[in-house]
């Protein structure tokens, strides 16, 4: 009776192991699967807004950030391009804004790419599938990009509007 309970306990300690290492395997194959072929595509800055951008430096750097995330090629090139991507959006959120940019309407939306980029970290560190998450950042980046545009193309005059 004791051998039998003995090797019962062995068995099902066996079992509920190998149960857990397959479920490690398949959130394992999740976090691999992340492309950039159906992704949102780059909003262009034109006239004005792209000569701004130009000499704004922590811009410069964050859109470098982009382009080494959209070479990444598996789990462990994504975290670090994240990781970079996150800090080059905190310098963005501490430094100067160009004097066009300096509103409201622009730090939302960085705000809310500040989101999806930690979205984006937490599923990694989860090893959950980054590929809504990744859609996401993108479509707050380029509204951030429309909105540069839309400022620099804007010509109405505010103290016209504020007088009445």
């Amino acid at each position: 009776m004791r051998n039998f309970i003995i090797a019962l306990v062995v068995f099902t300690t066996l079992a509920s192991c190998k149960t857990q290492g397959d479920q490690e395997v398949a959130s394992d194959q999740n976090a691999q699967e992340f492309s950039f072929r159906n992704m949102p595509k780059d909003v262009e800055l034109v006239g004005k807004a792209q000569l701004i951008l130009e000499d704004w430096e922590e811009y410069r750097n964050l859109e470098d950030s982009f382009s080494v995330l959209k070479r990444a090629a598996n789990t462990e090139d994504l975290k670090l391009a994240i990781d970079d991507l996150l800090e080059k959006e905190v310098a963005l959120a501490k430094g100067e804004y160009p004097a066009p940019f300096n509103q409201l309407q622009i730090k939302s939306r960085q705000q809310v790419l500040r989101t999806f980029i930690l979205k984006i970290k937490g599923n990694l560190e989860d090893r959950q599938n980054v590929q809504e998450a990744l859609a996401q950042m993108l479509e707050a980046y380029n509204a951030m990009k429309m909105q540069f545009n839309i400022l620099t193309s804007n010509t109405l005059d505010k103290e016209l509007i504020d007088e009445e």
